[in-house]
């Protein structure tokens, strides 16, 4: 097992997680079977529980070096095969009290597994003041320095700057962080995110890794690399809008919702939408709002009524919750203002409990007590939406993380009314998956669909809201889940231009009538190839 461990300096929100993500893409592409981790300073007995708006004390374990190998070791592949490589990234700033604990146990770590296993990425900043337009390397020397001070010495420096790194700058990067120029990586700012991992492929950082930590990687052309370049190009082409209204309790910290977002933007992407996300708090919706503060409410109205679609993701408490309903109650476009119900978690007392505790929740203790993890959803119809944008499968399984649910008392109720449950547990107890009759698109699920999504493969359930959105969920479905002719229309061109061939060859062109899913695409492009 190779670990690649990403640090960060300077500033906290540098990118630590896109160069992790951005390495681990180029490494998988390269044929490795490639898994992450993810660990946070601010970790408590159920650091779950706490608002967004809030840090907490760390809770450090002796067994995290043991608990790192042990979980690198799971496979996170579909062929079920072992990773080889690890790449883990350590949340917080080197120099923070939080992380001192991790750096020490890292620093033990990497001669428990042997250097040749073990190597450092060091995220750090350049700053270039507008006063004097000149790149600054202090602030990384001084972070290169107190991480060595800790006993971790980085193999590569990813310098983060807003335009390309100059190469009197770079080598004196390289000069007084005792690192080769190679090992300094420029990450300035590019139009999409989904450009980073090109960005590194182009700096060499593959053929250092390979050679650092002794891992053999062919050099042959790479399908996925390919691809990401193909969608990295998409993104800075996009024509066409669509708005989300993101009405939720944490929306003056965007980051409250980051998987949320990247799964709307990975739905827009595949649409060839760009998007726009009105960020709405729940609590400027409810009426109390209007005699409090007016200008707020009217504004988050204004927003709401001008999206194109409406998502509404979770939240603990009672705060911004009625907000939350009269937003849903607004999507389904009925006569009533809002929803007549309540529940157990907002109103202990409530006498009419549609959301209720899991039977074996205790309602006295919040520590410890969610439904977590990856857990299957049986669909109960064949005449399901969401069924038919899972590829028609017959379950799904998706991470859940709750600790309330929906009454099963009062299914039968719901479901006369054209409330259907077409999603539940193994056991038929939980109600997983619900649709509304007569809506283009009105679909709520217990689980949280959003830490599945991928660029390349983007969650069925927000791909389903952003083609409704644009109007395009109906023809999507008639078509059996596949491209639109007029988007075939322009992969099609495109391919024509890559492979020198032009459309004026009625052969060629006529067989791209038939051409309907991503895969067809390929195909033809490697006809198309042959052919040129």
């Amino acid at each position: 097992m190779k670990y690649i461990l990403v640090t960060g300096g300077v500033i906290s929100g540098i990118g630590k997680g896109i160069i992790a993500s951005s390495v681990g893409t180029i490494l998988k592409s390269c044929g490795l079977h490639v898994t992450a981790i993810k660990i946070d300073p601010y970790i408590n007995i159920d650091a779950g529980t706490f608002s967004p708006y809030e840090h907490v004390v760390p809770h450090i374990t002796d067994a995290i070096q043991e608990w790192v190998v042990k979980q690198a070791k799971i496979p996170v592949d579909d062929d079920g095969v072992e990773p080889q490589v690890c790449v883990i990234e350590l949340g917080g700033t080197v120099g923070d009290i939080e992380s001192m604990p991790f750096i020490e146990a890292f620093r033990q770590f990497q001669f428990k597994v042997k250097r040749e296993n073990f190597c450092n990425i060091h995220v750090s900043l350049i700053p270039q003041p507008s006063a004097t337009g000149e790149q600054k390397t202090k602030p990384t020397q001084n972070s290169v320095r107190e991480l060595r001070g800790l006993g971790l010495s980085p193999d590569l420096i990813m310098c983060r700057c807003t335009a390309a790194l100059e190469t009197s700058v770079k080598e004196k990067i390289s000069m007084f962080c005792h690192v080769a120029p190679e090992q300094v990586i420029c990450v300035h700012d590019v139009s999409s995110i989904y450009r980073v991992p090109l960005l590194l492929e182009d700096q060499g950082v593959v053929g250092y890794l390979s050679r650092r930590l002794n891992m053999p990687i062919e050099t042959r052309p790479r399908k996925m690399l390919t691809k990401w370049k193909e969608m990295s190009d998409r993104s800075d082409r996009l024509l066409e809008h669509c708005s989300i209204a993101l009405v939720g309790k944490y929306t003056k910290f965007s980051d409250s919702y980051a998987s949320v977002i990247k799964a709307l933007e990975h739905s827009a992407l595949s649409i060839s939408h760009k998007l726009e996300v009105k960020y709405i708090d729940s609590a400027s919706l409810e009426p109390s709002a209007l005699h409090e503060e007016p200008v707020k409410y009217h504004d988050a109205w204004q927003k709401l009524c001008s999206a194109d679609g409406i998502l509404v993701p979770g939240g603990f408490g009672v705060r911004g919750t009625e907000g939350k309903i009269h937003a849903i109650a607004w999507a389904r476009k009925q006569k009533k203002p809002f929803l007549d119900a309540n529940s157990t978690e907002f109103d202990p007392e409530s006498k009419h409990p549609v959301v209720i505790d899991m039977p074996e929740h205790n309602p006295g203790q919040m520590g410890g007590t969610m439904r977590l993890g990856k857990r299957r959803t049986i669909f109960k119809t064949n005449n399901s939406i969401l069924r038919k944008l899972y590829g028609d499968a017959e379950y799904v399984e998706e991470r859940h993380r709750h600790r309330f649910e929906v009454n099963p008392e009062l299914k039968s109720h719901f479901e006369e009314k054209g409330f259907r449950f077409v999603g539940q547990d193994i056991e038929g107890e939980r109600m997983e998956v619900i649709e509304l009759d007569d809506h283009p698109y009105f679909v709520g699920v217990q689980y949280h669909p959003e830490f599945t999504s991928r660029p390349i493969k983007p969650s069925p359930p927000y791909l389903g809201l952003l083609l409704a959105a644009a109007g395009k969920l109906p023809s999507y479905l008639q078509k059996g889940c596949r491209l639109s002719p007029r988007y075939v229309d322009v992969l099609c061109f495109w391919l024509c231009k890559q492979t020198c061939v032009h459309l004026y060859l009625p052969n060629i062109y006529t067989s791209f009538t038939e051409i309907h899913t991503v895969t067809e695409v390929e195909a033809a492009h490697l006809t198309l190839k042959s052919q040129s």
